[in-house]
């Protein structure tokens, strides 16, 4: 199976992932919000963190403008708990062990000296479950700073 490449104004590909939180969550239990979906390579490594701690500090003004956050990995479940209760992250994470809904974002290649992996990238979603925003090759620091400029254009 080749990586899919999701682009804006695609209909985001549907998901069912375990989240932090222990529950089960869909694309579609966002439907009429805008959902910030990010992908990150790995839980508690410098890049990871300091994009999540962004976004963390940072949720009330994304939540302000009618989104939500939603980190991707495909780290566990215990994982996530870690990550999620040692920096006191306020959104959820889910985690995707098969990496099926990574390749399907697109999210997955080549990671130089690390391989094959996860890619750093992140998908604005509309309210109607559209792609409305893809940022290619993130850049953790001030990212947080970019989706909420680009919230407000949609």
């Amino acid at each position: 199976m080749g990586v899919n490449m999701v682009k804006e104004g695609d209909k985001a590909p549907a998901f069912e992932l375990e989240g932090s939180d222990g529950k089960k969550h869909k694309l579609s239990d966002y439907k009429g919000k805008n959902t910030v979906l990010y992908f990150y390579p790995k839980d508690d490594t410098l890049g990871c963190t300091i994009e999540a701690k962004e976004f963390s500090s940072r949720i009330d003004d994304i939540r302000a403008q009618g989104a939500e956050v939603l980190g991707i990995s495909k780290d566990d479940f215990d994982s996530h708990c870690k990550f999620v209760s040692k920096y006191g992250l306020k959104f959820l994470i889910l985690s995707d062990p098969t990496s099926n809904c990574i390749k399907e974002y697109g999210a997955y290649g080549n990671r130089g000296i690390f391989g094959q992996g996860t890619l750093r990238k992140t998908f604005i979603i509309d309210k109607t479950g559209n792609v409305a925003k893809v940022f290619e090759k993130v850049n953790p620091k001030g990212h947080a700073e970019a989706i909420i400029a680009a919230l407000q254009d949609i």
